[in-house]
């Protein structure tokens, strides 16, 4: 195997590891809901999850990783050491807010990770401002619309169901909880396996590999098979932060929850915006719980996700930019 195969086979293996860590550390956002609420034991859970995850392969297209892949950062400057270290920066990140239990954003690592190491490698003029437009705004809008949706499904089940008894609701909540599981982890699969996509493709054409920006169908197996395998591992440190320690479900607050969130992320995913599952999950889990009584919800917890989430790109760019730094010296062909 020659030196440039060789390259470009160990970048969409880092770039699958990523995937796979993807996968493992929001497991949370999948399956907290329905673990907390006892629909589905934990194991149960991480399968359902994952399945759902890989199905997401045949059915949302390919928009959110053209962005992510070319409408980031410019692909002139593109190299297999940015992309090295911009993988490294987002892994680096996540490892570290698995180990504290802290829900934040993988798609945020890693958007992170690649502009720091791209602005290490030719200064901020390689960052593509209007590719970052909606992501920031994103990063406000997310969670906000998950809070929202999450919020007003909730406050209409309510009304609905006034009148039959709690038990009565309870037992039918529980059985459509696995439909809104299920909607969540689809949603999940479609818009973060396709931030994978887009580096691993955007890789390809680095190398030569292709002459265009489209994604083989290969690389999306690829993605989705990785999401989901790391989904079925589960980051149960994460799990029991969105479970429990931000507000108390039951299976009613779950159902809200995941639709709300499901939905705010198909709207992302068909505009072709690469955006935070986690803050829209998040999001919509505070907006049911606000629906019992402000108190319901732990604004303690909820800061410090809060502080977490703020912190992740600069963190995981700066990871990004000394890897960069790394393998540049250790590796200067790439």
């Amino acid at each position: 195997m020659d030196t440039a195969l060789l390259t470009i086979v160990v970048v969409v293996f880092v770039a699958l590891v990523f995937d796979y860590i993807n996968g493992f550390h929001d497991a949370a956002n999948s399956i907290a809901t329905v673990v907390s609420t006892r629909v589905l034991s934990p194991g149960q859970a991480v399968v359902w999850a994952a399945f759902f995850n890989f199905v997401a392969a045949f059915f949302f297209g390919t928009a959110v990783a053209k962005t992510v892949g070319k409408g980031m950062v410019d692909l002139e400057i593109v190299t297999y050491g940015v992309i090295l270290a911009g993988l490294t920066g987002a892994i680096l990140w996540n490892i570290i807010t698995w180990y504290w239990g802290l829900p934040t954003s993988s798609s945020h690592a890693l958007f992170g990770g690649y502009a720091g190491a791209a602005v290490a490698k030719a200064g901020f003029g390689a960052i593509i401002v209007s590719g970052w437009t909606k992501t920031l705004v994103f990063i406000v809008v997310a969670p906000v619309v998950g809070l929202v949706v999450g919020l007003t499904v909730m406050t209409s089940i309510f009304w609905i169901f006034r009148n039959n008894a709690p038990s009565g609701v309870d037992r039918w909540f529980r059985r459509m909880q696995l439909t809104s599981a299920a909607a969540f982890s689809l949603m999940h699969g479609a818009n973060d396996a396709q931030k994978t996509m887009g580096i691993i493709t955007g890789a390809l054409v680095a190398g030569g590999y292709l002459s265009t920006f489209e994604v083989p169908f290969w690389v999306v197996l690829a993605a989705h098979t990785a999401i989901g395998l790391g989904t079925l591992s589960g980051g149960w440190r994460i799990i029991k932060t969105m479970g429990s320690k931000i507000t108390k479900l039951q299976p009613v607050g779950g159902f809200a929850a995941e639709t709300g969130a499901a939905v705010s992320i198909y709207i992302a995913t068909a505009l072709g915006v690469g955006i935070s599952t986690t803050h829209t999950i998040t999001g919509a889990i505070i907006g049911v719980g606000a629906t019992r009584r402000v108190s319901a919800v732990r604004w303690g917890v909820a800061r410090q996700i809060v502080w977490a989430w703020i912190l992740t790109i600069p963190a995981s760019a700066t990871i990004g930019a000394i890897s960069f730094y790394l393998i540049h010296f250790f590796g200067p062909g790439l």
